[in-house]
C-alpha cells in the first residue's frame, strides 16, 4: 500500500510468455513503477506469474507484484502461495477477503456502487477498485467521496496515460489508477520496444505527481 501511495499507477498486464512478461515488468520498473498487477488470464497463468515473481525479486527488488482478475478464494490462495503481494478482483467476494486477511495480504475488490465499497470496507479492504471506470466516470468517485472521505479508490478500466484523463481521475479524488492496454500497445510489445513502455510509465507518473 505504501508503494502504491508513492507511485500511484499500477500497470495491469498479462502475457502467456514468461520472458516477455518479465521484460515488461523491468521496463515498468525502470519507469518508476513500484506495484505491478499480473492478471490471472489464460491457461497456466500462475506458472508465468511464478516466473515473474522470481525475476522481480532479483531484478526489481522494490517492486510489489500482485495478481488481478481473481474472483474466488482458491485462486487467491494459489497466487499468494506463489508470492503475490496483493490481490485484485473485478468484483467483491467476501471469501476472498477472508483468505487474504488471514495472510495479511491486501485485497482490492472491484466495486460498482457505494454500497459495494461500504461492504468491502467492512470486510477489511483498505483500497477498493472502481470498475469499470470508463462506465462509472470521475463523477462517481467524487460523489462517493463526499459522504465517505476516508475511502481509498483505485480506478481501472478506461484510464489513459494522458494529462486530461489522469487529471479527471485525480481531481475527483482517486487514490491511484490501474492501467492496461494504453500503456502496452500490442505492436510495441511485438516489437520488443521496452524503452517505449519505460517512457510511457515515467511520463504518466510525472503527470500524476504534478496533479497531487
Amino acid at each position: 500500500m505504501a508503494k502504491i501511495a508513492a507511485a500511484p499507477m499500477v500497470p495491469v498486464f498479462y502475457h502467456a510468455d514468461a520472458d516477455t512478461a518479465c521484460k515488461v515488468v523491468k521496463a515498468c520498473y525502470d519507469g518508476g513503477v513500484r506495484a505491478f498487477e499480473f492478471t490471472n488470464r489464460g491457461d497456466f497463468a500462475h506458472e508465468v506469474f511464478a516466473a515473474v515473481v522470481k525475476f522481480a525479486a532479483a531484478e526489481c527488488p522494490e517492486m510489489a507484484v500482485g495478481v488481478g482478475s481473481v474472483v474466488e478464494p482458491a485462486t487467491a490462495a494459489l497466487y499468494m502461495q506463489l508470492g503475490a503481494c496483493f490481490v485484485v478482483g473485478p468484483l467483491f467476494n467476501p471469501e476472498v477477503a477472508r483468505v487474504c486477511n488471514r495472510r495479511g495480504v491486501p485485497y482490492t475488490p472491484g466495486c460498482g456502487s457505494v454500497s459495494e465499497v461500504g461492504f468491502a470496507q467492512e470486510a477489511g479492504c483498505d483500497l477498493c477498485k472502481v470498475f469499470p471506470g470508463d462506465v462509472l466516470g470521475p463523477k462517481f468517485v467524487k460523489g462517493m467521496l463526499a459522504p465517505m472521505p476516508w475511502s481509498k479508490i483505485m480506478v481501472t478500466g478506461g484510464v489513459e496515460p494522458t494529462a486530461d484523463n489522469l487529471k479527471a481521475w485525480f481531481s475527483a479524488g482517486a487514490f491511484c489508477v490501474g492501467m492496461g492496454s494504453k500503456l502496452f500497445p500490442k505492436d510495441r510489445i511485438a516489437a520488443a520496444d521496452w524503452a517505449y513502455i519505460t517512457d510511457n510509465c515515467r511520463q504518466a507518473l510525472d503527470t500524476i505527481a504534478g496533479l497531487r
